[in-house]
């Protein structure tokens, strides 16, 4: 295809490439350093350096002499690769990066990526014997926000024969990662067993791939467009964790199943398992209003309780014999995570004075606890008022409360306050705030 590299139309913006040093990103460096404009509006290069390979030091030397030659500042990031959350190490390795480039991006600066259009048929194809639907199989987009600004892959209509020509004819140097060829990893897998064996019999697959995934892509905008309008009219205003249980079953099957991995993808909790969803369908949904079923997975759970579902990470109850004394001057840390703490309603030197005197008793709760709310005669079941304020049960083993020395119950975090706790609180213009970890 000779050695012209065309692009797309070029970013209003300042452009920060992504320089792994490889032939992708190398091309994509030279390319775009060509352009007066890119360079008249800001370029730079970012090389992360995850300390995986042991030659990875030499790295980004050869990074560093690259963008000498093109005049073109280098960021150099370091990051730690966790190898103990169950992605894998090149799944590891790209959300670290990822990670590194959101915080620092600039504000309204475009990161370019060297993805081309061999990565993503081997992206489609990679999803495809995942089961992915059109969302998954739509792949890699030309453009889309990302951090502080937004994400560019300027190279997606070409093939990485394009770029092996452009670099040869340029005399541009390359790294080589050994990484590269190892073929345990399905992406080298394919790119090196698979993908040729299909060219030989169809030497358009790749290509045809990529097409698949530009269509999969406008399929996904038009679901998700739907999507949307859907989780909207089956939230509650303002309270996102939260789901209409019957505005749910009100929907399509499929439409249902995509809303209830947008709430939790919105939520940012991990991805619902492929069996997820049918477990909310099954056991959540025609549950019983009075019943509390669950569905735990990776740290986060839905629940099921009255009309609605809540979804949140899990965390644990407070231990059953844990108590503190509190006097309310600072913050008081819970066991496990979390706070407590007397809030100033206005600028006044006797807000920030305010203290219980003597402290309070914070504690868990052991059943049979009364309150006396503001306005009534007579106390009431702690139990009954947490029902009626809408608490769902598996938050109240959670929930501190507050109690004087002599055992008289002051509040139940800050959901529930008692007739005297709240005149306490008017008189001093302050709020109690419990902040759950």
């Amino acid at each position: 295809m000779g050695t012209a590299l065309p692009l797309p139309a070029l970013p209003d913006a300042q452009v920060c490439v992504a320089l792994s040093g490889g032939l992708d990103s190398t091309v994509l460096l030279h390319r775009l350093a060509s352009e007066p404009e890119v360079r008249v509006r800001g370029l730079r290069a970012w090389h992360v350096h995850h300390g995986l390979h042991a030659h990875a030091d030499a790295w980004v030397g050869r990074c560093e002499a690259a963008c000498a030659a093109l005049g073109v500042p280098l960021t150099v990031s370091r990051v730690t690769v966790s190898r103990e959350d169950g992605l894998g190490i090149e799944g590891a390795a790209r959300r670290a990066r990822r990670a590194a480039f959101a915080e620092g991006l600039v504000a309204g600066e475009v990161l370019a990526l060297a993805h081309h259009r061999d990565d993503q048929a081997e992206t489609f194809l990679l999803r495809a014997l995942r089961a992915s639907g059109p969302d998954g199989l739509a792949a890699m987009p030309a453009w889309r926000d990302f951090g502080r600004g937004h994400l560019w892959r300027p190279l997606l209509q070409l093939p990485r024969a394009s770029l092996l020509s452009y670099a040869t004819a340029h005399g541009l140097d390359w790294i080589e990662d050994p990484s590269n060829t190892d073929e345990a990893f399905d992406r080298n897998f394919l790119r090196h067993r698979v993908m040729p064996l299909l060219a030989s019999r169809w030497p358009h697959a790749a290509a045809a791939m990529a097409r698949s995934a530009d269509l999969c892509g406008e399929a996904a905008v038009l679901l998700d467009a739907g999507d949307t309008d859907a989780l909207q009219a089956c939230g509650l205003p303002g309270q996102p964790a939260l789901l209409s249980r019957a505005a749910l079953v009100r929907l399509p099957p499929e439409r249902r199943a995509r809303v209830l991995r947008r709430w939790i993808a919105g939520l940012g909790l991990p991805p619902l398992p492929a069996g997820g969803v049918a477990r909310i369908e099954s056991e959540l949904l025609p549950a019983r209003s009075d019943a509390t079923p669950r569905y735990a997975w990776a740290g986060a759970a839905v629940h099921a309780w009255r009309d609605l579902l809540h979804a949140a990470r899990l965390q644990p109850g407070l231990p059953p014999d844990w108590q503190a004394r509190w006097d309310g001057l600072a913050p008081l840390p819970l066991h496990g995570g979390g706070t407590l703490q007397l809030c100033p309603l206005a600028p006044s030197a006797g807000a920030e004075r305010a203290a219980f005197d003597p402290p309070v008793i914070v504690h868990v709760r052991r059943g049979g606890e009364r309150i006396t709310l503001p306005g009534r005669a007579h106390s009431h079941l702690l139990k009954h008022v947490l029902q009626d304020r809408g608490v769902p049960p598996w938050e109240r083993p959670r929930m501190p409360l507050l109690s004087t020395p002599n055992g008289e119950l002051l509040a139940a975090g800050d959901r529930v306050l008692s007739a005297r706790m709240q005149a306490w609180l008017q008189e001093r213009n302050v709020a109690l705030a419990w902040h759950p970890a």
